[in-house]
């Protein structure tokens, strides 16, 4: 058994081969894509392996063979020709407006000019861009190679200063726009993301960009293939089994649950997320790495702003494929940049309608990101400890149904005055979301062959059938009605026969107070 080096951070392919770091071969995919003629477009989440995947690329036209043995376009390459390559690399820099764009690009094309040259009246960074690109084809004799990693991180951090935004796509849109002029000058385009700003003319002058982010040919380009996971990391695996005293199936299932689960196109393979996974086996230990890099403040605000369907989030829901893909920060529509950014995957596809699917991808993400909309609905500051997700399992585990109970009527009285509005919805957000957090101790909205009751929580040999009922004000008693519908619809029937002890709870939520009140087990 051989553990190699995990990756971690490595963004570099030469540094990640001369290490002789662990490696999905994904050169296959760069061999396919070299053999195209369009520029490309390709959105993946952040971490999600785009870097890496722009740095194969451009070793590979700098001919760099010696770090391709072994692997795939090994046997597929034979020129083995290089090229002028020009990565532009917009991670670097803190972005808080178009000054810092520019101040950025400007310091890339220097560079570049320190090769190439700069023309007398080549004044502006358009002008610049393309004078590089021209002087490098006519002096090597070669066309260009352009590849623009995280070309929208500019954007990203001013979504919520519309001005800045205005000036830095106007800056970004005359800059790629070099790319459809300079095209006689170029071999090969590519520009990586995490969101395409289609409807907002940043593309509007790169019309010929071919967008493979849904691609099925390339939907494992990023990220890694169970199939690759078995056959490439199967030594770290084992010794992550071993490290947890656990059987190599069972923390592959783990593993799966955790981190698998983002799909690209239909009918093509699931990727687990790779930084998650290299992580875990790096460290030997399955925690949440990803979402743990980059708390999404901002859409979880948007969320909560717009009052978006809870529900749905935690269940799935349809949208369609044209709008997918497409991206204007007005914040009432969620759904394409959390797609986007990685919180949210195709789960199916309904060819008759054209929508997908869309829910968490996997529990890492699911958990994490409902533990922060949770919170989001909590004023600060609160003593948190006491509301931890984790002492509502303990009070169970405990036999302690009252104060599992207490707890959660806690929960809801946390929340301000002011903050409910509307209050069903609070209230249905809020249980969802308390009763989803609990993992696999519980279900929500559970659907039986007469009804759906509200959650259901198998714990510690009992299960709890709850059922809540909102009622005008606390001198109203529906407890009685909610526990008569438990007994009427049968909801408890699915759990007796397995012989444990089911608890049936009625309770209500009162509108005047705002507030959970009486509840009664049988």
């Amino acid at each position: 058994m051989v553990v190699r080096k995990m990756p971690i951070g490595v963004q570099d392919f030469a540094k990640l081969r001369e290490n002789n770091c662990a490696y999905a071969d994904k050169t296959g995919f760069v061999y396919e894509l070299a053999s195209g003629v369009a520029p490309y477009f390709l959105g993946r989440p952040r971490r999600f392996g785009k870097s890496l995947l722009i740095s194969t690329i451009k070793y590979y036209f700098l001919g760099r063979r010696d770090l391709f043995t072994g692997l795939k376009i090994a046997d597929l390459e034979t020129e083995w020709a290089e090229y002028p390559v020009f990565h532009i690399d917009l991670n670097i820099g803190n972005y808080t407006g178009v000054q810092d764009l520019a101040d950025n690009l400007s310091t890339i094309i220097s560079r570049l000019e320190t090769l190439w040259g700069k023309g007398e009246d080549e004044n502006t960074l358009p002008a610049r861009f393309e004078g590089i690109i021209r002087r490098a084809a006519e002096k090597s004799g070669r066309k260009v190679v352009v590849l623009v990693d995280e070309y929208d991180r500019p954007l990203i951090h001013t979504m919520e200063n519309n001005l800045a935004q205005d000036d830095i796509r106007n800056m970004l849109k005359g800059f790629y726009g070099v790319l459809k002029a300079a095209d006689p000058y170029l071999r090969f385009v590519m520009l990586t993301g995490v969101t395409k700003f289609s409807k907002v003319s940043v593309f509007s002058d790169l019309n010929q960009l071919q967008d493979i982010s849904l691609n099925e040919k390339y939907a494992e380009i990023c990220g890694i293939t169970e199939k690759e996971l078995l056959a490439d990391f199967a030594d770290e695996i084992h010794a992550l089994a071993i490290k947890q005293h656990r059987a190599d199936d069972a923390v592959l299932l783990e593993l799966r649950r955790r981190y698998n689960g983002y799909l690209f196109a239909p009918d093509c393979a699931r990727v687990y997320n790779p930084f998650s996974v290299i992580n875990a086996l790096d460290e030997q230990r399955i925690g949440n790495y990803w979402f743990a890099t980059g708390t999404p403040t901002f859409l979880v605000k948007m969320l909560t702003d717009c009052h978006f369907d809870i529900p749905a989030l935690i269940n799935g829901f349809s949208f369609n494929i044209n709008a997918l893909t497409d991206y204007r920060f007005t914040g009432d529509n969620p759904v394409p940049i959390l797609y986007q950014s990685g919180y949210l995957t195709i789960k199916s596809y309904d060819a008759a309608t054209n929508e997908y699917l869309l829910g968490f991808p996997n529990e890492e993400v699911k958990y994490a990101f409902l533990n922060d909309l949770l919170n989001s609905y909590i004023p600060r500051p609160l003593d948190i400890q006491k509301l931890y997700v984790g002492n509502f399992i303990r009070d169970l585990r405990d036999h302690d149904f009252d104060a599992f109970m207490g707890r959660l009527r806690a929960l809801f009285a946390s929340i301000p005055y002011a903050a409910k509005e509307p209050s069903e919805h609070y209230f249905q957000s809020m249980l969802l979301l308390a009763f989803t957090l609990m993992g696999q101790f519980a279900q929500v909205e559970v659907h039986t062959l007469k009804g759906r009751t509200d959650a259901v929580v198998a714990a510690f040999g009992t299960v709890y059938v709850f059922e809540f009922k909102i009622a005008p004000d606390a001198s109203v008693d529906m407890v009685g009605e909610a526990l008569a519908q438990i007994a009427t619809q049968d909801y408890a029937k699915p759990y007796l026969a397995a012989n444990n002890r089911v608890v049936k709870v009625g309770a209500q939520y009162n509108l005047d107070k705002l507030e959970l009140g009486e509840w009664r087990a049988e």
